[in-house]
């Protein structure tokens, strides 16, 4: 079986486990306490802390996992990204008081104090912006670290700011964007029984990720009209047309539509006469 670490407890917990639900990939465990579960014959899950996920990856312990774009980078460890899964969006900010004279990174002086429970990448950052700064390193809560005089600057995920504001603090920089990531080691990747079995997972996922963003379109459509309704339902490789029994001068238009698009193209098709509009989610879609 290839092992997948998948994080134990948060977004990034429920998100994957649901998205790798979604792709046939069911987490079975033996009691409710376990930290061990089967995903279908080939695939088992252990679960472990997001920010363990690299390590357990890069040392063999498991041959993928899911954890953040920024514990990866963390991390440091040599280890390949298989697929950007877009849950657990938000970024690693650098934030001040909002008293501060600090508006952007330039104006950070030298040799400011910076709290955060990221310090290789706050420290790659800053060197890279060629600011000398001291690290205060916490484990977390670091937006109270400014309150209580133990920096004067922070580095801290920030996914809608609200808790920034809450405690009296605003973004001055973005180190970097992160969402959640499929991850896989450099060797395991190497083997070629281990890499067809994760391209055949990355595959199962993608179509899942893909379904979101779509949807399945029906219509009745007048006949004569056709040519104007492959200009409205372009579909992946334009419309599929069926003849409707008895239909006469009516035949059936099914597509699939970007779901950002379906109010448009409802409003276009009802434009040219069409009727018995039906739109439904789309499980899976495989290019």
């Amino acid at each position: 079986m290839i092992t997948i670490a998948l994080p134990n407890k948060g977004r990034l917990s429920e998100k994957g486990l649901e998205l790798f639900e979604r792709a046939g990939l069911r987490a079975e465990f033996t009691s409710e306490r376990a930290l061990v579960a089967t995903l279908g014959n080939d695939f088992r899950a252990i679960f472990v802390r997001a920010a363990d996920v690299p390590e357990f990856v890069a040392d063999g312990v498991a041959e993928a996992g899911v954890t953040g774009a920024d514990l990866v980078a963390e991390s440091g460890r040599n280890i390949r990204t298989l697929l950007d899964l877009g849950f657990g969006r938000c970024r690693l900010a650098v934030a001040v008081p909002e008293g501060s004279a600090i508006t952007g990174l330039e104006d950070v002086p030298e040799g400011s104090r910076v709290a955060t429970s990221f310090p290789c990448l706050t420290s790659r950052f800053f060197a890279a912006a060629d600011i000398a700064v001291e690290l205060a390193q916490v484990s977390g809560a670091a937006e109270i670290a400014p309150h209580l005089g133990v920096a004067d600057v922070i580095v801290d995920l920030v996914s809608t700011g609200s808790t920034l504001r809450v405690n009296g603090l605003r973004e001055v920089a973005t180190v970097l964007e992160s969402t959640a990531r499929l991850v896989t080691s450099r060797q395991a990747w190497a083997d070629p029984g281990c890499r067809t079995r994760m391209e055949e997972l990355v595959a199962a996922l993608e179509s899942v990720l893909r379904a979101e963003q779509k949807r399945y379109l029906m219509a009745n459509v007048p006949r004569g009209r056709l040519d104007e309704v492959k200009h409205v339902l372009p579909g992946i490789n334009g419309p599929t047309i069926l003849e409707v029994s008895d239909g006469g001068d009516w035949v059936a238009a099914h597509a699939v539509v970007d779901e950002d698009r379906v109010y448009q193209t409802i409003t276009a098709l009802k434009r040219l006469g069409a009727e018995g509009i039906l739109v439904t989610s789309i499980e899976r879609l495989m290019p």
